[in-house]
């Protein structure tokens, strides 16, 4: 929202409050309504060129109406955004604020008061110019709760405290956040009688408090709690959650697995956090589905993530097209190009902490895979040679070999003294196959063994006899 519109926004809530008065209504009360009017309009007149006499005008409105009503609580509004906007005055702001608040309890209707309230809150918030000291923005969120409570108003008090929570989240003042969040939790405690340690009925206000969460603590990187929110936002069933809230659990989820390595839990939860943040128009799904390109990629898939009928539309995106380039490098384990990508594409790519911390994985992968592919005809290869063709220097070239021998990927053993990888190009099949030959020749000669001594012992019976016949 900009400037202007917050100024203008309350235009079409003004008609909201235009007076359709019956023929029989006393005339006088017509002319005080209509002079009020007046005197309202001609106030939001001088906004711009006389800042101080609108505050003014708008001031008389307030204090001349024999009670509390509509066009008080607009002319309080008014003084509020000019004394926030105009004239950069917040504790002023915040004393017609909480003048304001005293009109919702019964002078206007419950929608309008939450949504002039609800407007006022984001801006002095965040969305506005002025940055409001924390402890002034925090008055005007204890007055708005303390108000809250006196008008018996659940919803808004609810709606604010979610407001107080983000806007403490996004600033990470996680001290500020904790006692927040136990107010929710309060909110959505179990009734008499239920075992359930959060009230399932208010399903969509848990999820988007377990959003809250989630954030705060991968942002704090305290894995356990992380897991223990992932785990019990998954478990939430009587929702219909924002589709929003869902692409941030399922963001971090996916983000929490790539950290454990997890590749095919994170390519799901990340490829859900995409299609979620697609439907509600979020511009994070362009960050998660580079998340999303990523795993694919660690995880040594073939798989081209632009191949689905969800992501193929951004394959062309200006943020995404360092990424697509980077698949086709892989795909081709063109490791020098995927290098260049890498160093030409930081403000789209490693700009980004979180895939910063995957590059040496990423290119590791990368390296291994070209390795694999690259010493596939030969029976030795020269440890410097590979090194040099991969642009870096041997004893990187040494640690992915040994990886790969340890990890089976390839059969052989490094010679350091003359600097080779040296590969045993029998593979399985063929090593089981030899090993059954070699078992067929040793029966083989076994059996020729016992032939031939069952041979000499009849050959000795017969020298033996013929012996016995010449003697007798």
């Amino acid at each position: 929202m900009s400037d202007d519109e917050f100024m203008m926004e309350d235009a079409a809530d003004d008609e909201e409050y235009d007076f359709d008065y019956d023929d029989d209504e006393d005339v006088d009360e017509m002319d005080e309504g209509g002079d009020v009017e007046n005197q309202y309009y001609k106030a939001k007149s001088l906004k711009e060129d006389d800042a101080e006499g609108a505050l003014k005008a708008f001031r008389t409105i307030v204090d001349d109406q024999p009670e509390k009503g509509e066009w008080g609580f607009k002319a309080l509004k008014q003084m509020t955004k000019m004394n926030y906007l105009h004239l950069h005055r917040p504790e002023k702001a915040l004393e017609t604020y909480r003048e304001l608040l005293g009109y919702t309890k019964s002078h206007v209707t419950r929608n309008y008061a939450e949504k002039s309230i609800n407007n006022i809150l984001d801006y002095v918030g965040g969305e506005g110019k002025v940055s409001l000291p924390l402890n002034t923005l925090e008055e005007f969120y204890e007055a708005t709760r303390v108000a809250c409570e006196e008008a018996k108003n659940e919803r808004l008090s609810t709606k604010s405290n979610l407001k107080l929570a983000k806007l403490w989240l996004d600033r990470k003042e996680y001290d500020r956040l904790n006692p927040i969040l136990r107010s929710l939790h309060a909110t959505c405690a179990p009734s008499a009688g239920s075992s359930s340690s959060d009230d399932q009925s208010k399903g969509s206000l848990l999820l988007e408090l377990y959003a809250i969460e989630i954030q705060m603590y991968s942002d704090l990187q305290e894995t356990r709690k992380l897991k223990e929110i992932y785990n019990a936002s998954m478990q939430v069933r009587n929702a219909i959650p924002h589709p929003r809230i869902m692409g941030v659990i399922r963001e971090c989820g996916g983000k929490m697995w790539m950290m454990e390595k997890a590749w095919n839990k994170a390519s799901t939860d990340l490829f859900e956090s995409f299609r979620q943040y697609d439907e509600s128009g979020s511009t994070q799904r362009i960050q998660v589905l580079k998340y999303l390109v990523l795993t694919y990629m660690l995880m040594g898939s073939e798989i081209n993530p632009f191949d689905s009928q969800e992501t193929k539309p951004y394959k062309n995106d200006p943020q995404i097209t360092a990424m697509t380039s980077l698949v086709s490098a892989y795909q081709r384990r063109d490791v020098q190009e995927a290098e260049k990508i890498l160093k030409a594409n930081r403000a789209t790519i490693t700009s980004d902490p979180f895939i910063n911390y995957f590059v040496d994985d990423l290119l590791r992968s990368l390296r291994t895979q070209f390795i694999i592919d690259f010493i596939r005809p030969y029976t030795r290869m020269e440890l410097d040679s590979l090194a040099k063709t991969l642009a870096i220097d041997r004893a990187q070239v040494e640690n992915l070999v040994v990886s790969l021998i340890l990890d089976e990927k390839i059969k052989g053993k490094i010679d350091q003294v003359n600097g080779l990888l040296i590969l045993d190009r029998f593979n399985a099949s063929s090593r089981k196959r030899y090993q059954a030959l070699g078992g067929m020749s040793k029966q083989l000669d076994h059996l020729t063994g016992k032939i031939e001594a069952e041979k000499l012992t009849r050959e000795a019976g017969r020298g033996w006899a013929g012996s016995m016949a010449a003697f007798g």
